[in-house]
């Protein structure tokens, strides 16, 4: 069964310097219909704004994904990331993916230094399997290649296939789709799929989806993805009902 949610469903903010639509509750925008899917807690789909960005805040026990789809963004936190020296630079950019573990606390800030060009990224909450670890962080970059026509697997539990490790029983895997070209993908019927079309156009099992929309994914064992048109995509596979 699929399930779509709308673009024009998603709740929305406007705060100026920020523009930010919301796919789940988040903030000042509640719906109670609208809590999650699975683990997936967050996606938030922002806008920021050149020369601002999100001040020094603190989160605790979530799996925090960044997906820069446009600009960049120049992250640092309490761990030391993002400074003169330390072994994360934690500006992420087009085809980089940021995981972040707030685990036991972390403090961080989130800034689009470019004088002209909004930024334009995902920021993804999923929970994770255990509370009360220490915090991490981890950032990698796909390139466009390894996306083409394909579901490359970014982010999974156990970091296989050089996708970043998350402390969540969950994987992203995100695609590139164009034109004539056609992913066919099997799914565990007993877990939770959500597709999210980051830009572009795209076929899911003969569904339209158009840029910001999703579709919740129960009790399929295969999907097509199809007839798309400058379609960037991230596929959730989320924990399974309980």
């Amino acid at each position: 069964m699929i399930t779509l949610r709308r673009s024009a469903e998603r709740g929305y903010a406007d705060h100026g310097w920020l523009k930010s639509f919301h796919s789940f509750s988040f903030a000042d925008y509640h719906d109670p219909a609208h809590m999650g899917v699975g683990n997936l807690r967050v996606i938030n789909e922002d806008r920021i704004a050149p020369g601002t960005g999100f001040g020094t805040h603190g989160h605790r026990d979530m799996e925090i994904v960044s997906y820069v789809l446009e600009g960049a963004l120049a992250h640092k936190d309490s761990m030391g990331n993002g400074r003169a020296g330390a072994a994360n630079a934690g500006v992420i950019r087009p085809g980089d993916v940021q995981r972040m573990s707030a685990g036991t606390g972390v403090l961080h800030s989130e800034f689009n230094h470019d004088p002209q060009a909004t930024t334009h990224f995902l920021q993804i909450w999923i929970l994770p399997a255990k509370a009360g670890i220490a915090p991490g962080y981890e950032q990698k970059h796909f390139d466009a290649a390894a996306k083409r026509g394909k579901l490359a697997l970014v982010a999974s539990p156990d970091g296989r296939d050089g996708s970043v490790t998350m402390h969540a029983d969950a994987s992203i895997r995100a695609a590139l789709i164009d034109a004539d070209e056609r992913i066919e993908a099997a799914l565990d019927p007993a877990r939770i799929g959500y597709l999210f079309v980051a830009r572009g156009r795209v076929h899911l099992n003969g569904q339209l989806l158009n840029q910001g929309d999703a579709a919740r994914i129960d009790d399929e064992s295969r999907i097509v993805l199809d007839h798309a048109e400058g379609a960037e995509v991230l596929l959730f596979d989320l924990a399974p009902r309980p």
